[in-house]
């Protein structure tokens, strides 16, 4: 287990066949996977002779664990993006064996005990720092899985992990049913304000259909058209209504997720109180880079406090924009609206002037220019099994020698997940006399193709692809060999999104720009009268955007810290009692948001949503540096990857930043990335709210 990385080849990679996957196939694959793996456990030795022998077993159900890991990744990922009624059902019906498998694993005193001879014997300090790093969160893992349980509150443990396996997957089921239920067709008339781009998405959508006209969805693209362009503000208000009602009691009462929502809260408060801590909220720092919730719940309301007079001032013109529209009192459904009006008038910037110079295919091959340029890779494209005709498969090469894979599953489409997310189907690690390289999935709902035309990007869609990229970067250049701690594993959640937020920063910068931009009609890239604009209009709206960040991510850590959990009408109180807190955009009593969060019910995020803030602190720190030293300074780009990219979950994530940067984080670059370089008020920016801990 001690053998050098260096000294072993790297492993070609083989991928699935998802030509050939059926469901029947996809169902024994991981209840083969899963039979292997429980009975490793349950042979395992009640006696270890020595920490070698431990060492030993340890290594063994790695290679099991990784075996569970692809096969079940697989499923989870076809569920997510090609979901269907007998998908749906086998992935359904393996949760709760899947969840109980974890458990016997985490609740195993065998296995702790393994773990903990070999943290206790001279032969750890042999070990890598991969390795170390990966005996040491497995056995804070232990802790905050229960092994120390026993009796009736090991077994109630088990019962509850596997019924919010079960509660999450419905959840996240009934937002996209409900997503998925509802359209409305569109006349002429409707149609009005709408540009030519987002009338011929909705004529396709028509066909896809099979209806005649223009039809609209509440798939993203759809939607943020009409909320964007519409001139009908009667429409804007019932594509509002039926967008925030999804999954709630106001909406179809098959999809309402009132009730589970309400168990999953009072589930989790349950088991934060079997493995000993005051509430889930508790539970969930434990595992992250933040000291404390009061600390968290500070760094937001202080994060509040800056933003506030910049939202007041984006707020008063949107209300200026919106008289001048004839709109008394802006409301949710008006606020794209008038932003996008604002913005052509105030920065002659306009979406749509913008989308054609950012055809996918040229935005991706841009991206691959700017990572290979930052860290020295290749990335090509190659032939291989796909899921959808628009999904591609890269490799990413150094030195002319594979070093990982990913897949590009970009376009909204029926049957598909909504959001953006990057996911490590395999992990790099050891196998036998080998690395095994690791491959991702990152998937997009970005406005298809429509026609014979590229799909045609927004600029926010570009962040997000830049974003997800970052993830996938940090899953793919690791260099940690073992892995529970490969890649994205094991970084605590409040910094795993340091790199995502990270490569953002590229998609501002005229350079990179240049690099991501080409008519697609004409060779021609950004002309500089959109270039300045779209650089004039960064900050646009950044203290309203950041109100509303803070506002999810206290509602989040609320509820995850309010004890007994509450019930369905309690949550909606607690959100309403953070939004007049902090948020100053006016709302309606309908607004069923927290039906749809999908990233704290469904998702990771759980008493964690704070993590993008923190995190962007992190981020934007990190890219003070490029902006000091050049932002394409490959010594730079190297220094960051081999500190923060490369070490994964080995090196905690404060350290990892701190090698990087030098010092501890600071608040200042946030300030500025956000144009409120001197504070909201004019005074200098202060560095009081700090991420160290």
């Amino acid at each position: 287990m001690t053998t050098a990385v260096s000294s072993l080849p790297l492993a070609t990679i083989d991928l699935p066949d998802f030509n050939q996957l059926g469901v029947d196939e996809l169902k024994q694959n991981v209840h083969s996977a899963l039979q292997q793996a429980q009975q490793q456990i349950e042979q395992f030795p009640e006696q270890l002779h020595d920490a070698q022998q431990a060492l030993e077993l340890i290594f063994e159900l790695d290679h099991v664990e990784n075996q569970l890991q692809q096969r079940w990744g697989v499923l989870s990922h076809l569920n997510a993006v090609k979901n269907s009624a007998e998908i749906r059902q086998v992935y359904q019906d393996i949760l709760p064996v899947l969840s109980d498998y974890y458990t016997q694993l985490g609740q195993h005193k065998g296995l702790y005990q393994a773990y903990q001879m070999v943290q206790a014997s001279p032969a750890f300090t042999g070990l890598n720092p991969a390795q170390q790093a990966a005996i040491n969160l497995a056995i804070r893992d232990f802790k905050l899985t229960g092994v120390a349980l026993e009796g009736e509150a090991k077994a109630r443990y088990g019962k509850i992990s596997a019924r919010l396996s079960e509660l999450s997957s419905t959840f996240s089921n009934h937002v996209l049913d409900a997503t998925q239920a509802w359209s409305m067709p569109l006349d002429d008339a409707q149609l009005q304000g709408l540009p030519e781009s987002s009338i011929g998405l909705l004529k396709q959508l028509a066909e896809q259909h099979k209806q005649t006209g223009a039809l609209a969805t509440l798939d993203f693209p759809a939607y943020l058209a009409i909320m964007t362009y519409a001139d009908d503000r009667n429409l804007r208000e019932t594509f509002y209504r039926a967008y925030v009602t999804r999954a709630s009691e106001l909406g179809d009462p098959q999809f309402d997720n009132s009730e589970l929502m309400q168990e999953i809260l009072q589930l989790r408060q349950e088991m934060a109180e079997l493995l000993g801590f005051k509430d889930y909220a508790e539970y969930s720092l434990a595992s992250k880079m933040a000291p404390s919730v009061d600390e968290v719940k500070q760094f937001l309301l202080d994060l509040a406090d800056k933003a506030r007079v910049p939202a007041q001032k984006e707020l008063a013109q949107l209300q200026q924009e919106a008289s001048a529209h004839g709109i008394e009192q802006v409301a949710p459904w008006d606020t794209a609206y008038l932003a996008e009006k604002i913005k052509l008038r105030e920065y002659k910037l306009s979406q749509e002037e913008l989308k054609p110079y950012f055809p996918a295919p040229v935005v991706i091959s841009g991206l691959f220019k700017i990572v290979e340029r930052l860290y020295g890779i290749q990335i090509e494209e190659k032939q291989a099994p796909i899921w959808n005709s628009n999904v591609h498969y890269y490799e990413v090469s150094e030195y002319g020698e594979v070093i990982a894979g990913f897949y590009f599953d970009l376009f909204a489409r029926s049957g598909k997940r909504g959001g953006a997310w990057m996911s490590g189907f395999r992990s790099r690690m050891k196998i036998r006399n080998a690395i095994q390289l690791p491959i991702a999935f990152m998937v997009g709902n970005f406005t298809p193709p429509v026609g014979n035309r590229p799909a045609l990007l927004t600029h926010d869609e570009l962040v997000t692809l830049f974003h997800e990229f970052g993830h996938g970067m940090h899953h793919l250049l690791t260099e940690a060999d073992v892995i529970h701690v490969a890649g994205t594993h094991g970084v605590a959640w409040d910094a795993v999104e340091l790199p995502s937020q990270f490569m953002e920063f590229w998609t501002w910068d005229e350079e990179a720009l240049s690099l991501i931009s080409r008519h697609f009609e004409r060779e021609e890239t950004l002309p500089s009268e959109l270039l300045n604009a779209l650089l004039a209009a960064r900050y646009f709206q950044t203290g309203l955007q950041t109100l509303r960040q803070v506002e999810f991510a206290l509602f989040d850590l609320n509820i995850h810290s309010t004890v007994p959990a509450p019930d369905t009408l309690q949550i909606q109180q607690i959100l309403n009692e953070v939004r007049q807190q902090v948020a100053i955009l006016p709302t309606v009593a309908y607004n069923r948001f927290q039906h749809s969060f999908s990233h704290i019910f469904a998702g990771g995020y759980a008493a964690g949503y704070y993590s993008y803030k923190w995190a962007e602190v992190l981020a934007s720190d990190a890219f003070d540096r490029f902006e000091q030293e050049g932002l394409f300074n490959a010594e730079t780009g190297k220094a960051f990857r081999d500190a923060v990219l490369a070490v994964g979950g080995s090196v905690d994530a404060l350290t990892a930043f701190k090698n990087f940067r030098g010092r501890e984080p600071q608040l200042d670059a946030l300030l500025r990335h956000n144009g409120w370089s001197n504070g909201p008020d004019g005074s200098p920016a202060s560095d009081s709210v700090s991420t160290a801990g």
